[in-house]
């Protein structure tokens, strides 16, 4: 039985991650920050599908926690085989209005926690000589967007960190690739009305937005033997927004 760690299970992408890890079999670990009920309410749906689950708590801005969140998934679950780089936060708004604080705390989460958790993840994966890393990147690291530079600076980092562990440990057997998400319907999007989302519709080839479930399916696919011989690519999931 293969073992998954989903940074930022909780909901959204990374939630529907979880669920289509377990179909196929895997034990999850879930980690979340804040949404301990949200998480608890989903250890106990993957369980139903006949899988184990477990939640832990870390900021993986701080990089105690997410040392102290492997240590408790290697004793819960063993240790992971596969690690999707989920938990992130976005800022919106003019970068010369953007406090120390703000850059620094969407840094520190965004990219610095992609690191920290590469960093615990493959101590076990190159001991083991196999592993896949998933980092969830988006588009906006590929292109940049307007009032939302700080963001769009971490996921560039977090594709440049994805190309750059697939040469550093491919040698040892570990594949490391990003999936990069266009606008995605999860709750992040409730700020948005449906003038917007209309708009945002018109503006993709495939006149239509992604699901959770579009993402985890790459997730997936990046993560199975039928992507053994792909890694440090950065797979688009955008329905042709960005090309």
């Amino acid at each position: 039985m293969s073992t998954v760690l989903i940074t930022g299970a909780s909901r959204g992408i990374g939630a529907q991650c979880a669920l289509s890890f377990a179909k196929a079999g895997y034990d999850v670990a879930l980690n979340y920050c804040r949404s301990e009920a949200k998480a608890l309410a989903l250890v106990k749906e993957i369980e139903a599908l006949g899988v184990k689950a477990f939640a832990v708590q870390a900021d993986v801005a701080d990089s105690a926690q997410v040392k102290g969140m492997f240590d408790a998934v290697r004793k819960e679950l063993g240790a992971a085989d596969v690690l999707v780089n989920n938990a992130g936060i976005a800022h919106v708004g003019l970068l010369t209005d953007m406090t120390d604080d703000e850059w620094r705390r969407l840094i520190d989460t965004d990219l610095s926690g992609t690191f920290y958790c590469c960093r615990e993840a493959l101590a076990d994966m190159i001991r083991a000589h196999s592993g896949v890393i998933v980092n969830i990147a988006s588009m906006w690291g590929e292109v940049g967007a307007s009032c939302e530079a700080a963001y769009s600076a971490a996921k560039a980092g977090v594709i440049g960190l994805a190309k750059a562990l697939a040469k550093e440990v491919g040698p040892s057997g570990v594949r490391v690739n990003a999936v990069s998400p266009g606008v995605v319907m999860t709750d992040m999007m409730a700020g948005f009305s449906d003038e917007d989302v209309a708009a945002l519709k018109d503006e993709t080839p495939l006149t239509s937005l992604g699901s959770p479930e579009d993402v985890a399916d790459a997730v997936l696919f990046l993560a199975s033997e039928k992507a053994r011989f792909i890694t440090g690519q950065v797979l688009s999931v955008n329905g042709g927004m960005v090309i």
